[in-house]
Order: C-alpha cells, then structure tokens, then sequence
C-alpha cells in the first residue's frame, strides 16, 4: 500500500514510519519541520514532505495518490500552547485530512485521537472516570482545548462515513506514549512509587512500537464505518493490582469491571484486540528495573540510535 503518515518527525510517526516500512508499504513521511537535504540515514527510507496540514491546499497537495493516510500530526497536549493554537491546529489539520479523502479517494483514514477525550488528564474542573477499565463506550465530557479537538475530530470521522461509502475511518485512541527516550523520566517515577499517588487514567501507558502496529494494522484493516478504539500497555505502569490502587484512591467511586490479569492496565484494549487482532507485547519491565531505572540494554540501544523513533526511517531530502 501507498500509506502517508502525518507528523512523521514525532515519536508516534517516527515509530509508526519505521513499522509500515518494515512491513514493506510504500510510504510517504509529513511534518511541519523543514527537510535537511542529505542521503536518508537509513534503508529503506520514507520520502519526505513539507506541509502545514492545517491549510487545506497543502492537505490537499500530499494526501493524493495514496492507498491509506495515518493520521498523527497534532500539537500533542493543552499545556505548552495557546488554548485557541491547540484547538485551531488540531481540528482544522484532521478536517483537512479527511476533506481531502474524500475529494481524493485515499479510502482509509487512520486517526491518531487520544484516550482524553472522555476528559481525562487535563481538566479544570474535577473529573473521574466513571469505572476501570475505562472502554469506548464511557461518556464523554471533555473540558480543555486538546481532548476536544480530538473528540471532535472523531466527530469528523462520523461524519465523513455518513457522506460517502469511499472512505473508511478508523480512530486509535493511545493512552500515554513512551519509549526508550522518556521511559524512565515518565515510569521510572511511577514504578518506584508503586501506585500510591491516584493516577487520572489508572496508571495506562502504551509502548511506541506496540501503538505503532495498532496503526499499521488500522491502515490495513478493511473494517467499513468509522470506528473508535483504544490501545494501551497490557499491565498498568505501577505493577500492582488495578482494582486494589483504584479503591485506595477512590473508594466505591469508580466501578471496578473485569480484568483479564491483577495488573490490568486502566484502559481496556479489548476492542481493538477483536477487531484488528492487534496484541501489545512490550511491558514496562521492558525497560525499567525494579527501582524505575533504565535497563542497561535499553540505554545502550538508544545511546546508539538504533530506535525507530530517533531515526523513523524518514528521508531528509
């Protein structure tokens, strides 16, 4: 397949450019950063293109000629940018994307969305996940400019399948995304505090490399419609049992669902489990010891740039 991969210079398109390759796509790499006009670093490579999605001319001039777009470009979270930016931004990119489906005929749309748009993470006002494990189907009610976009942009994906039969949608809802470069900066802390501070998704995290296959796999898929789902981590970041750190923290305020191990993650990934036949494989002892430290051969494979993060296989000219 001839797949386009937007935000192809962060962590989650770096990741998700090296899986398609690896899987032998024919794929195309997008970012708003300029290009460096040297020999690709790595065979094969992604070509690369320079574009603002949020415009709608350049939307339109890199979607077309391709099988499938994986969408993963967005500013990433509410905090570091002006509220009216974030929202502009991401909605507007995610628009643009699937209005150039549609007058393109690219007949697959993957969505990177977020596991916030219930409104987990970045509330103004208190807000609790009604129960754990939380699934797609628990109401949404998000509050800040990032989670709202994304919610809106799986409202976009509604929309688009109710117009037209060309083009299907999928929208991967990623909890937390680490890989060997913030691991330990962003589990270390949490394996060693073992789930004694509360955790607004209940500890979820998903590997890189792991949301990267959920990806390849939506773009494969020929699931009609749009769907929505989520994709996390197997076990929860704080290594203990689920149910246990959520009545700690909350008492009876959260229903307690069924979980297929002690140590389930807080989000459910059964859906995306049964329908694109994806499984997570990575686990936080992956890459962190017992005491949040970054194993040793972990480090060493970041030290020498063999992730596909760093590189992401994306052509420079």
């Amino acid at each position: 397949m001839r797949i386009l991969v937007t935000g192809a210079r962060g962590k989650v398109g770096a990741a998700t450019v090296d899986a398609l390759l690896r899987a032998g796509h024919d794929v195309a790499a997008v970012d708003r950063t300029p290009p460096a006009f040297e020999a690709p670093a790595v065979e094969p490579s992604a070509g690369y293109r320079q574009a603002d999605l949020a415009d709608a001319g350049e939307a339109f001039g890199v979607l077309s000629g391709h099988d499938a777009v994986i969408h993963a470009a967005a500013i990433p979270d509410p905090l570091h940018t002006a509220p009216h930016v974030v929202f502009g931004n991401n909605l507007m990119a995610t628009f643009n994307v699937l209005e150039a489906a549609v007058r393109l005929g690219v007949p697959r749309v993957v969505h990177v969305s977020s596991e916030t748009v219930p409104g987990l993470s970045f509330p103004d006002r208190p807000f609790l996940a009604s129960y754990a494990p939380v699934d797609e189907e628990h109401p949404i009610a998000p509050q800040d400019p990032y989670a709202l976009s994304k919610s809106f942009g799986e409202q976009l994906g509604d929309a688009t399948v109710a117009r037209t039969d060309d083009v299907r949608v999928i929208s991967i809802r990623p909890s937390w995304v680490q890989w060997e470069g913030n691991a330990e900066r962003n589990l270390g802390p949490i394996v060693r505090d073992a789930g004694a501070s509360p955790s607004a998704t209940f500890w979820s995290w998903i590997d890189a490399y792991d949301l990267a296959e959920a990806l390849r796999l939506a773009a494969e898929s020929d699931l009609p419609g749009h769907e929505v789902m989520y994709v996390a981590s197997p076990g929860n970041a704080a290594g203990g049992d689920l149910h246990q750190l959520v009545r700690r923290h909350h008492g009876d305020a959260v229903e307690l669902r069924p979980v297929d191990r002690p140590d389930a993650s807080g989000i459910s990934t059964a859906k995306a489990r049964r329908l694109l036949g994806w499984r997570p494989t990575r686990e936080v002892r992956d890459y962190v010891d017992r005491d949040g430290r970054l194993l040793r051969d972990v480090r060493e494979r970041l030290e020498r740039g063999e992730t596909g993060v760093q590189h992401g296989r994306a052509a420079t000219s």
